[in-house]
């Protein structure tokens, strides 16, 4: 039994890029003559394996507890490439210096020179990235990567256990570092023909609200003490970053408690002239609620929730917002109005006028945003929308009326507050977009298209 035990450890080793097939031959030769001794053990007092895989080859593969206690250096540390301070998830030095392990990096090197905002590498077609908000070829006229490289790529990377959740649940994702290029926001998919690797560029650098040139509105939201700001719109549209700006500016002019819950950490924020606590889903805490929950004993000034997902999310930001607290979220909505509808909509029926009568009182205000090509191709530029609670916009949530913001909105131009659209227009006379984006990117496209016409 201890010889088939032995061997499995030995294949799921091999399986996970942990060990080459040269050193499960040399492990193999060392155990037939002596039996009695385990392949764990010997993995890890060769030193081939450290403690995080010793602990996960017992728990995860054998299922069996972690026998004695281990103190090599470095044993509290996941594998790492670089140790990412925020998480620690990588790959460990040996499958990174494969040849798999190269390739991938030089990728990553190669995009991260040029400029691109995403990086796709998949089975089937070439290496692709995002670049000023289109899909091009990384390489020109390189050739369609097999499923085998894609694969190989994603082992050398990942942890055991993260390559056991793309086996076994079908994706995972995670910030990596790789030294000496950039950190990254990383998805690893199993689609049809095989796995799939996303990678997400994030500015090691955080953002400021000038550096991102954004309206002075979104600085004097950061002054408040208590309630609910969301920044919100479609995927990839910089809602993380505006968000960041906003945690550093509070960072930078206020000595409080900033606790952020992340899944996965993007931006490291460090102390300033705030206390700053970083915590991610699924590696410090089970969930978003559940952080919430243990986050109204941890003493925050700030909250920073990276994604308001569900009822019990944004149920427990409500209250955190009504109980003294500066709550910052994001939602995947295009307007104010379907914001506060989304945020409402989730409650049941019976609830829902009390979430409104709390949540009029307590919201401060709603960034919606987009990222447009440019009309020359150079890059995108951002369009804000932006509504701040005033007791004409307070009124409209109480009465079901979310409808008639867009009004109100046009109205509080002198209190900081524009609409989407109006906006587009502005970028569209300085000649920042074409009117073919800004009237796709438009939320009343028929009002929209008249004034295109009125304007010819």
């Amino acid at each position: 039994m201890a010889a088939e035990y032995n061997e499995y450890v030995l294949d799921t080793a091999v399986t996970y890029g942990v060990i080459t097939p040269e050193q499960k031959q040399s492990v193999s030769s060392m155990l037939a003559t002596m039996p009695g001794l385990s392949a764990v053990e010997v993995l890890y007092e060769q030193q081939i394996i450290d403690e995080p895989h010793r602990k996960w080859f017992y728990q995860e593969v054998l299922h069996q507890p972690v026998p004695g206690l281990h103190s090599h250096a470095g044993a509290d540390a996941e594998p790492s490439l670089s140790h990412d301070p925020a998480q620690g998830h990588g790959a460990t030095a040996s499958n990174v210096d494969s040849e798999a392990g190269k390739q991938l990096l030089a990728f990553l090197a190669e995009a991260q020179a040029i400029g691109a905002s995403d990086i796709h590498l998949g089975p089937d077609f070439a290496p692709t990235m995002r670049y000023r908000g289109a899909l091009v070829p990384l390489r020109a006229g390189a050739p369609a990567l097999t499923p085998r490289e894609t694969e190989a790529m994603g082992r050398a990377f990942l942890t055991p256990k993260q390559a056991h959740e793309v086996e076994g649940h079908g994706s995972v994702e995670f910030c990596y570092e790789a030294a000496g290029i950039s950190r990254f926001r990383t998805s690893v998919v199993r689609q049809r023909r095989g796995w799939e690797l996303i990678f997400r560029l994030i500015n090691s650098k955080v953002p400021t609200l000038d550096s991102l040139g954004m309206p002075e509105a979104l600085r004097s939201l950061t002054k408040f003490h208590n309630g609910l700001i969301l920044v919100t719109g479609p995927v990839g549209s910089g809602k993380s970053t505006t968000l960041a700006a906003m945690i550093d500016e509070i960072n930078r002019t206020r000595h409080d408690h900033i606790l952020t819950l992340e899944d996965p950490i993007e931006y490291v924020f460090e102390p300033q002239g705030c206390q700053v606590s970083q915590r991610e889903v699924h590696t410090n805490t089970d969930s978003f609620g559940t952080a919430l929950r243990a986050a109204l004993r941890e003493d925050p000034d700030v909250i920073m929730i990276g994604e308001m997902r569900d009822l019990e999310t944004i149920q427990l930001a409500i209250t955190a917002s009504e109980t003294g607290h500066l709550v910052l979220g994001t939602l995947h909505t295009g307007s104010a109005a379907r914001t506060l509808d989304r945020l409402l909509d989730v409650f049941p029926i019976e609830q829902q006028s009390q979430i409104r009568t709390m949540v009029s009182e307590s919201i401060r205000g709603i960034v919606c945003q987009q990222l447009i090509p440019k009309a020359d191709g150079t890059g995108r530029v951002a369009a804000l929308e932006i509504m701040l609670n005033n007791p004409a916009v307070g009124n409209l949530i109480r009465e079901s009326k979310t409808f008639m913001l867009p009004g109100v909105i046009q109205t509080g131009v002198k209190q900081g507050m524009q609409l989407m659209d109006d906006v587009l227009l502005k970028l569209l006379d300085k000649g920042d977009i074409t009117a073919e984006e800004a009237y796709n990117r438009a939320d009343n496209k028929k009002a929209f298209a008249q004034e295109l016409a009125r304007r010819q």
